[in-house]
């Protein structure tokens, strides 16, 4: 297929999946646009830009004769919110801005169902309200309405809310999991452990990108939940990851308040990487309705919560020798420093 993408944020977990899906498919002319080295075996068959969707002159650069955008560049939780809010707001303004300039045939804008907040029921539509939590949430809502200024002035732009997505090259907070896990010790769940939380596999995810490029455009210029549609509790799921590990251990339910505020107390003295979408929600159920998306896009996932789990822990021990005592960071890409959580696995 002869059609020139871009992709914003292509150095990430889900832009060198998708530049993988793509090639697959036939679409080689491919540039990234990343803050980083684009550094994968991949290297010398994409157009690697190290540059900001902050500043216009990178933008202008990336994006001439550009026919699809697919925008994934984002600043997540972790980073400040000024990052964010720049990052995620403005810098999608400014794509968008250079898009309709250039007549960009169509922009997918990855965004996030932390849209939703913490809602007071399940399944969540794309008609529910939207209530971000925390800088990350609000920015995501407001570049969704960038989005959908541009969509109104004629582009289309179809816009992605996935669940948590995992999978090869994914790392980040289930890091964390995956070394427990593998270092043979029980988990503890925030909570019980029995609500129901749908994660989605990055290949279904870059499918439903794909789809949202090659259909009509009458019926991808909306917006689409997307995760996985066989899940079952928060226990089960990961429960089938210390399983495949293969120690005989279990996940471990506590009580959720006392160990949230904990959480909360670690977070202010930046003591724990985990921020306060993490452990606020992880003892909630957290699903959406996949309804849309399989009616206008025929698009129905391949991997069940299980499935994606086990890949990914798969991927992450036979890659642990390329990443193991490095040190952590901020990034889906790199494992987050386990802070003083380290310590407390001595005693599971």
């Amino acid at each position: 297929m002869t059609k020139k993408v871009l992709i914003t944020g292509g150095s990430g977990f889900l832009g060198i999946n998708l530049i993988r899906y793509l090639r697959h498919h036939g679409i080689t002319d491919i540039t990234v646009l990343d803050l980083v080295e684009f550094d994968y075996p991949e290297k010398g068959s994409v157009t690697s830009i190290v540059g900001d969707i902050r500043n216009i002159d990178d933008v202008r650069r990336v994006m001439k004769d550009v026919d699809w955008v697919i925008h994934c560049a984002a600043a997540l939780p972790l980073y400040t919110k000024e990052e964010i809010f720049t990052t995620d707001i403005e810098g999608t303004r400014l794509l968008m801005q250079e898009a309709q300039h250039e007549m960009v045939e169509r922009f997918v804008h990855i965004s996030s169902t932390a849209v939703y907040g913490i809602p007071d029921h399940h399944p969540l539509s794309e008609d529910d309200p939207l209530i971000g939590v925390g800088p990350y949430g609000i920015a995501k809502i407001e570049a969704e309405n960038v989005c959908l200024e541009y969509r109104a002035k004629g582009m289309c732009v179809p816009i992605i809310r996935p669940k948590s997505f995992i999978g090869p090259e994914r790392l980040g907070v289930f890091a964390l999991f995956y070394d427990w896990a593998k270092d043979a010790k029980n988990f503890p769940m925030i909570g019980t452990g029995h609500n129901r939380y749908q994660l989605l596999d990055v290949e279904d995810l870059c499918e439903a990108i794909y789809r949202c490029l090659i259909k009509d455009e009458a019926v991808v210029n909306d917006v689409f939940n997307v995760g996985a549609t066989a899940f079952t509790t928060m226990r089960e799921d990961y429960q089938a990851v210390l399983d495949r590990a293969g120690h005989g251990k279990k996940i471990v339910g506590t009580w959720a308040k006392p160990l949230i505020v904990f959480l909360r107390i670690l977070e202010f003295f930046k003591l724990s990487p985990l921020y306060k979408w993490v452990y606020e929600t992880a003892c909630e159920d957290s699903f959406v309705s996949t309804e849309k998306i399989e009616k206008k896009l025929q698009f129905f996932p391949k991997f069940s919560n299980k499935q994606a789990l086990i890949r990914n822990y798969e991927w992450y021990l036979k890659n642990l020798h390329t990443f193991e005592g490095k040190k952590g960071g901020i990034s889906h890409r790199v494992p987050w420093g386990q802070g003083v959580l380290k310590f407390f696995k001595l005693f599971f």
